[in-house]
């Protein structure tokens, strides 16, 4: 699955990632009015969805749907999550579920069942949410993560591991040095290489990748040099503080190596006064042109080979 990321990043352009963490509270006020459950909060969520699905999935390559602002709305939260996936999928876009999931044993298999596998009922093989990949904590250990590292050698799925998120305080934990010398940060990408070794595709990446926020060039750079063969999820692009510039560190040579993320910056472009006059669909298209001209012209062109 990265390998079809990579391709669709090289045939746009533009490695560009839509997060999709859509609050009720982000949504114009028209499309806010009379609504009082959860039911119709998430119809207005899954239109909103939908509208700016359709303006952009010529354009970018995948949008990331972040699970915590459906889960806020109880099942019909979820029900507009399922339906967010399903609809990015048929317009062609490459879908993360951001989820960060993570346990021990037979738990993690559960939660790898319900975004990358299919579930067993009477011999009938399910599909709970149909992602193509998934965020996870790997900071349990191997046997936390080996169901998701099984499940996505068996359905060509790929899993983004958290190694250093793009959040001010994640230094606390992340940058704490071992006995060895190594970061944590540091140990845990060499963890996410191991565990990613016998997945590489023809690319040169493999289908285990990380998370390594653009708020943190230094560190991202450390982890770009020691992780050649690991693909990068950025997140802190735009309203978190992070830039091209700082970001350009998670590519390679050709132009490879990451795809960026954001959310608030796209989603609530009509907010923005050099989006006035377009609606929020439209004002969600210009933030991704926009987007993907400030990131190629800082990281160059992007080639396969």
């Amino acid at each position: 699955m990265i390998d079809k990321l990579i391709e669709k990043i090289v045939d746009l352009q533009n490695p560009t990632c839509v997060g999709l963490d859509t609050s009720f509270g982000y949504l114009p006020d028209e499309m806010k009015k009379g609504v009082t459950t959860f039911e119709s909060a998430a119809e207005a969520i899954a239109e909103f969805n939908m509208n700016i699905i359709d303006k952009v999935c010529d354009i970018v390559p995948s949008v990331k749907v972040q699970i915590a602002y459906y889960e806020a709305y109880g099942h019909a939260g979820l029900q507009a999550f399922e339906y967010t996936v399903n609809y990015a999928k048929g317009r062609g876009l490459v879908v993360i579920a951001d989820c960060k999931r993570n346990d021990i044993g037979s738990t993690a298999g559960c939660y790898s069942t319900a975004y990358l596998g299919k579930t067993d009922l009477n011999g009938k093989q399910l599909r709970a949410f149909a992602a193509d990949m998934l965020t996870v904590n790997g900071y349990l250990g191997y046997d936390g993560i080996k169901p998701f590292v099984d499940d996505i050698k068996k359905y060509d799925k790929s899993i983004f591991v958290l190694v250093k998120t793009s959040n001010p305080s994640s230094g606390e934990l992340q940058n704490l040095k071992l006995e060895n010398g190594k970061y944590i940060y540091e140990q845990m990408g060499e963890l996410v290489s191991e565990w990613g070794k016998d997945s590489v595709g023809k690319y040169g990446y493999s289908e285990v990748g990380a998370v390594v926020g653009a708020t943190h060039p230094e560190e991202a750079e450390r982890l770009r040099a020691q992780l050649p063969n690991t693909f990068f999820l950025i997140p802190g692009y735009g309203a978190q503080g992070g830039s091209a510039q700082m970001l350009k560190v998670c590519f390679d040579k050709k132009g490879l190596g990451g795809v960026v993320n954001s959310s608030r910056g796209i989603i609530c472009a009509y907010k923005d006064a050099r989006y006035r006059g377009m609606n929020y669909a439209e004002a969600a298209r210009a933030a991704c042109i926009d987007m993907q001209q400030d990131l190629s012209g800082v990281i160059g062109e992007m080639k396969l080979k």
